[in-house]
């Protein structure tokens, strides 16, 4: 073209001094490549690229190998920077099992991700399952503890010396046979003596019996403060053993009234698949003398202990265990009283126990039916200490508070457990 060939003279032919003397000039390609390497001229080499479309004298090699550098540079970038991110996380990564559960982490974004709108699909609430574990246990736990309803009534005929046990009816009982019912009946026990047992009639397949009867226990009036109610409610089955749907035991039977006139009196029914067996209870005090460092039990007396002899007796005494982290370190026993079941002692044992000691130990009593031939048999122990369960806890903790001074109570007897035995199978 006219204005390319002038723009190529025109240096030559103003100021041909200028004019040094060159090697042969390299070719446009080389220049080119030259200049791809310099990293300052990728600008200047995009906008190039950019620009291709309005000059078509770039020639096609140019701008395909200014294409090829533009990528291989991306390329390098890429390389060189996403490792750095990788190895950075590493280490973060080898913690995260054992700080948190997660199955995946996004190790793309270095900032840090935008909360997420909680949804419920796919997701697990603790909550949800707590909650129903929780409602089932207690379910659970109602179920244990009452099995319906029983009404009776009581009262005292001082003429002919009785008491008088009105069976009344149940309500709400458990079905206990296929067909979704029950045939309940009742059995009746004036407590310590078990051997007059009264009963009444079995109701057919019912739910709610109304049974209506009246039984009479004769026992005088003065009396009737040591004796015990129980009612034991069973499921009457003609081919096999009967099943007990529960148990009430009425402990006081001047809870309600005097038993003056007749009282009207509703329980729950508690659940029990065998009918408990009272052993009878001990009286005993206790009485501590810190600057002595003397623990002084005495054994009062028991009442309605359980018969251990063909005769409807037993030949009790009682012996006295002293423990220490499970280890019987002494043991004391009272005299024997012959063919009785409520037997007055009024024995007093002694141990040396230390105030600096005092919470490590504890005492078992144990009631014993001696046997002139054999082993003596148990017939009831209960505890006391600071490990000890219920009264046998507080007993001994008003024991301390109240420091040389007698504290008496009664406790029940029960039956015995390995965690009574302080290694001794006859204790």
């Amino acid at each position: 073209m006219p204005w390319r060939n002038k723009e190529a003279s025109t240096p030559s032919s103003t100021n041909p001094t200028l004019v040094a003397p060159q090697s042969p000039s390299p070719s446009p390609r080389d220049t080119m490549a030259d200049k791809l390497k310099d990293p300052n001229t990728l600008g200047f080499l995009e906008a190039a690229v950019k620009i291709s479309h309005t000059s078509p004298d770039i020639p096609a090699e140019v701008q395909m190998s200014v294409k090829e550098h533009i990528m291989r540079h991306a390329r390098l970038q890429r390389q060189t920077t996403e490792p750095a991110s990788s190895i950075r996380h590493t280490s973060f990564k080898r913690h995260l099992p054992r700080q948190m559960h997660v199955s995946s982490v996004d190790y793309g974004n270095d900032l840090p991700p935008a909360a997420e709108q909680p949804t419920s699909i796919g997701r697990i609430k603790p909550e949800l399952y707590k909650q129903k574990s929780v409602d089932g246990e207690e379910g659970k736990n109602e179920a244990a503890k009452t099995c319906g309803k029983i009404n009776f009534s009581l009262k005292y005929d001082y003429e002919n010396e009785t008491l008088v046990v009105r069976i009344l009816k149940a309500f709400d009982l458990p079905a206990k046979d296929f067909c979704g019912s029950s045939d309940p009946y009742v059995k009746i026990y004036l407590l310590p003596d078990r051997k007059c047992k009264l009963q009444t009639r079995v109701h057919r397949k019912t739910l709610n019996p109304t049974f209506d009867e009246n039984f009479h226990f004769p026992d005088p009036y003065q009396e009737l403060a040591d004796r015990k109610l129980h009612l034991s409610v069973f499921d009457f089955d003609r081919f096999s053993r009967h099943d007990m749907i529960g148990e009430v035991i009425l402990d006081n039977l001047f809870e309600a009234s005097d038993l003056s006139r007749e009282t009207s009196i509703w329980k729950d029914i508690q659940y029990a698949t065998s009918e408990s067996v009272d052993l009878g209870e001990i009286m005993f005090s206790l009485c501590y003398l810190p600057t002595a460092g003397r623990l002084t039990l005495t054994v009062i007396k028991c009442r309605n202990l359980k018969a251990m002899d063909i005769t409807g007796y037993s030949d009790p005494y009682v012996k006295v265990s002293l423990l220490c982290d499970g280890r019987r370190l002494k043991k004391k026993k009272t005299t024997i009283k012959k063919n009785t079941l409520n037997p007055i002692y009024n024995e007093a044992i002694i141990f040396d126990i230390p105030p600096e000691n005092m919470d490590q130990v504890s005492l078992l009593i144990s009631v014993m039916d001696y046997d002139r031939v054999g082993h003596n048999e148990i017939i009831g122990v209960c505890r006391v200490g600071i490990s000890a369960e219920g009264l046998g806890r507080d007993h001994w903790n008003e024991m301390l508070a109240y420091p040389r001074k007698p504290i008496a109570h009664w406790h029940s007897l029960v039956e015995v457990k390995k965690s009574f035995k302080e290694g001794n199978p006859r204790l």
